[in-house]
């Protein structure tokens, strides 16, 4: 069935989520590079501090993308003036889910290192670190928010704005705090949680101003009239799947770093770059992503089932032409790229080999990430998390067989991300091509 929607509508909707992925990515190769300049304790802190962290923001996001395909679905029906009740029960929920992360984490978190992180010196890093990052949470979430509002109305372009304020704020804050430069004082790794709380603080406080002086009216935001319970169990039963799929997936990142922190403190110093470079090869797949769910949901809304494969496939088509000019850039000039995050010449020789591998992974995502998006699209959320679990445990288990029982390079141990990204995009697509999902009410 012909699809309706051009490659420019994709495009428009999905570009300023690409450059404010651009900014937040902007953010990671800096805080990596100053870390890389502090020490591979530092480097490797960094790494594990920072995914712990976004082990929880994903159960925001995870949230946060539910009720996303809720607004979408409101927009694609023409209930318009549903949507900002959407927002408000969204807003209500992460806030809660917020606080008592914050709670219990903040006394939490040492106990729990001490348990993962086998180096002493990492471990005293990464707690000082998580220490103060942790206070993030409460403005990550409240912005998750905000973007599931936007990205469901396909009104994207001040995403990419406030982005580039947090990470201009983070920027200049990393380099004063870590450093002792510009009238702060010297932190180290503390100063780069210090900033990126501070950044996140006030990208959130500038889109909550935004969105209030502009798009209030006609969806009825910010009326925050008495909650409703079947409002609050309809975004929790579409948005638990999610929440812990995500939580899964970064969680099960973590403990992939935590191998490698096993085969030694210059492998997971060599991991963090690795992962940086790997992050911004993927940054046009998440764009592209939130747009496949968008597009999706409000297609379902108008009661065009049947497009939906057709668009998938042609979001997918249009995503792996971005991804593999990146790849082509990544493999050609890859030397120089890793020279930007340390001028030691032993983990670059070791991050050329795992660079190989990643390219070709970030191939193997982008169908994953759109076809899998296009299942969690069609509301049916179940599903894509059994397929999340299924695919996560073939990917830890050759993680750990490589890096523990076997003993192998970390090329051979990165290699798991093109087994996910494969396993993904097959079995997300066998389930689109089943039907099953054109009944599903959100």
């Amino acid at each position: 069935m012909k699809v309706s929607i051009s490659y420019k509508e994709i495009w428009l909707v999905a570009y300023p989520i690409i450059l404010g992925s651009i900014a937040q990515n902007i953010l990671n190769i800096t805080d990596t590079a100053f870390l890389g300049r502090v020490g591979q304790v530092a480097l490797g802190a960094g790494v594990l501090g920072g995914l712990f962290y976004h082990v929880l923001l994903m159960l925001g996001w995870g949230m946060a993308l539910g009720g996303q395909i809720i607004i979408a679905r409101r927009v694609g029906e023409g209930a318009h003036g549903a949507v900002g009740r959407v927002v408000e029960h969204l807003l209500y929920s992460l806030t809660t889910i917020a606080f008592l992360l914050i709670a219990a984490l903040a006394w939490l978190h040492p106990h729990l290192m001490s348990i993962a992180v086998e180096s002493e010196q990492v471990r005293q890093a990464a707690n000082s670190y998580f220490g103060i990052r942790i206070y993030g949470l409460l403005f990550a979430f409240v912005t998750y928010s905000m973007n599931a509002f936007l990205i469901g109305i396909a009104r994207t372009k001040v995403i990419t704005l406030t982005s580039f304020i947090s990470v201009i704020i983070n920027i200049i804050l990393d380099y004063g705090l870590i450093f002792g430069k510009l009238g702060f004082p010297e932190m180290g790794i503390r100063g780069a949680a210090t900033a990126s709380v501070i950044a996140e603080l006030v990208g959130c406080a500038f889109l909550m101003i935004y969105i209030s002086r502009t798009d209030s009216g006609q969806y009825n935001l910010f009326r925050f009239v008495k909650p409703s319970r079947k409002l609050f169990y309809r975004i929790w039963d579409v948005s638990w799947p999610l929440m812990f799929q995500f939580f899964l997936s970064i969680f099960v990142w973590f403990i992939f770093f935590l191998f490698i922190e096993k085969m030694g403190e210059t492998e997971l110093a060599v991991s963090n770059i690795v992962r940086s470079i790997y992050i911004v090869l993927m940054i046009p797949i998440w764009g592209f992503a939130s747009a496949t769910n968008t597009f999706v949901s409000q297609q379902i809304g108008k009661g065009k089932s049947d497009i939906v494969i057709p668009l998938v496939l042609k979001i997918m088509r249009l995503t792996l032409v971005a991804v593999a000019v990146m790849s082509v850039l990544s493999l050609v000039f890859g030397g120089w790229v890793t020279r930007i995050y340390t001028n030691d010449s032993t983990l670059i020789a070791m991050t050329l080999p795992v660079l190989k591998v990643i390219t070709f992974a970030s191939l193997a995502m982008t169908t994953a990430f759109i076809s899998f998006n296009g299942v969690s699209g069609t509301g049916n959320t179940k599903v894509s998390f059994v397929i999340e679990v299924v695919t996560l445990m073939v990917y830890l288990g050759w993680a750990y067989l490589m890096a523990i029982v076997l003993e192998r390079s970390l090329s051979w141990v990165w290699f798991a991300e093109i087994i996910y990204g494969t396993l993904v995009t097959l079995l997300s697509l066998l389930y689109l091509k089943t039907g099953r999902w054109k009944n599903r009410v959100v």
